[in-house]
């Protein structure tokens, strides 16, 4: 004999859409990337950056959000 599941279903109702990041988030990367344009050679190397590593991050546009940085 089978058994037959009679418990009651619930209708999910989808969450609305949200952005894959705050507004918050995009302004940090801006500034971030802001800030590590104005380094000099030193500050560079301090961190650990070329200077064609970290003009090249500085580069990328506002909505390119480091995965790590996603809310």
């Amino acid at each position: 004999m089978a058994l037959i599941d009679t418990t009651a279903r619930h209708t999910r109702v989808a969450a609305p859409a949200r952005a894959p990041f705050s507004l918050a988030t995009l302004f940090n990367v801006w500034r971030s990337r802001r800030a590590l344009s104005r380094l000099d050679a030193r500050a560079l190397d301090d961190i650990g950056l070329s200077e064609r590593a970290a003009m090249k991050e500085a580069a990328k546009p506002i909505w390119d959000v480091p995965a790590t940085w996603r809310d």
